[in-house]
Parts: structure tokens; C-alpha cells; sequence
């Protein structure tokens, strides 16, 4: 049994180790977006609940937030632990973690500054499968290679708005790395190079933690 958290800023690459890793410790990846698409989607009574913030345009207050993630825990598929990626965010919500089920290790994902800058102003997604690419691995920046639609350079991935990101994860998120360090938890990978080197990099640190 494994219960990871995956943490690192944004760009860092949270989603394509985590599912790598979800899928070779057979444990499922539970990402916050997936999570809040399921609530809603089967109009869970927290999902409806977050919804009405929603509809407001409000942020998710924290409580909601953590009680969904208790819920999604208590499913059968998580009975030999889990990888959640993009929860916990806060202290708070890691403390409320703690209570639920607490994690066994912390993945920290460990990117230069000016390489999640690169990354994430050179990121393009489809809008018709969805699906992200960095521009510097593709012959045409405007056409996804997967089902032809076209890429879009979206608002979230313009200069100013990861400035702002990056500046809301140092002051938020980025604490965490010691809250865990203190828990003896932690463990520090660099997330550059080739991706499926980074993952051998993680399921490797993660043997002497079994």
C-alpha cells in the first residue's frame, strides 16, 4: 500500500509523472480537476455544494474542497492507496489530509524557475481532444498531432498570468515542502530531461520508502 502527494509549480509536470507512477504502483491518480468533474458530473451532494460556489464565480471555499477529497478517498479503488496530485494546496488542507489519510511520501517535483517559464509559455492545448503539447517537440505549433483540431495558447499559459500563478504557488503551495520535511515524508526529484527518465527517477527514490 502507497499513499503519495505530488507536489511542484506549476509546469513542473505533475500530471504526466503522476499518471506513470499511479500506473506502475497500481494505485489510482486522483488529480483535483478529475475529482471536481466527477462531483459535479454525478451531482454528488459535496459536488453540488461546490457548484453552487461555482455558479457565483466563487473560489471553492477550502471546507468543500476537503470534503470531497475525504469522499473520494473513501471509494473502494483507493484501498491500496493513492496519488493525489493538485491537493493539498495549503497548510490547512494538509493538516485536514492528515486526519483523513494521511500520506506515506511526498513527491516534490524540483524545476528551475526559468525552465517552468519556458515550459509553460511554449504550452499549447487542443481544443478539440484536449490534449497538451510543448510547442518545441511539435513540426506544426497550430495543428495537434493527435486528432488534427487546432492548438490553443490559452489565457492561463500567457507571461503575466504564470507570473501570477508562480507568485500564488511561492506563497501558498511552496510551504509545504517543509511541512513534509518535517514529517520526514519528502522526497526531492528534479523534474527535467526526458519524462520517462524523471518517472525511473521517482519509482526508483520511491523503493526505499515501500
Amino acid at each position: 500500500m502507497m499513499k503519495l502527494v505530488f507536489l511542484g509549480a506549476p509546469g513542473a509536470g505533475k500530471g504526466t509523472q503522476a499518471g506513470g507512477v499511479a500506473e506502475a504502483l497500481k494505485i489510482p491518480h486522483i488529480s483535483t480537476g478529475d475529482m471536481f468533474r466527477a462531483a459535479l458530473g454525478n451531482e454528488t451532494p459535496v459536488g453540488l455544494k461546490a457548484k453552487a460556489y461555482m455558479d457565483k464565480g466563487e473560489l471553492v471555499p477550502d471546507s468543500v474542497t476537503i470534503e470531497m477529497v475525504d469522499e473520494r478517498l473513501k471509494q473502494a479503488d483507493c484501498e491500496n492507496g493513492y496519488l493525489l496530485d493538485g491537493f493539498p494546496r495549503t497548510i490547512a488542507q494538509a493538516e485536514a489530509l492528515d486526519q483523513i489519510m494521511a500520506p506515506d511520501c511526498v513527491v516534490n517535483l524540483d524545476v528551475p524557475e526559468e525552465i517552468l517559464m519556458g515550459r509553460l509559455t511554449g504550452r499549447r492545448v487542443c481544443g478539440s481532444c484536449k490534449g497538451t503539447f510543448a510547442i518545441s517537440r511539435l513540426s506544426d505549433p497550430t495543428t495537434c498531432p493527435t486528432c488534427g483540431g487546432e492548438l490553443i495558447h490559452r489565457k492561463d499559459d500567457q507571461p503575466e498570468t504564470i507570473k501570477e500563478r508562480l507568485q500564488v504557488y511561492h506563497q501558498d503551495t511552496e510551504p509545504l515542502i517543509g511541512y513534509y520535511q518535517n514529517q520526514n515524508k519528502l522526497l526531492n526529484v528534479p523534474s527535467v530531461g526526458d519524462p520517462q527518465d524523471v518517472n525511473n527517477a521517482i519509482l526508483t527514490a520511491l523503493e526505499g520508502k515501500a
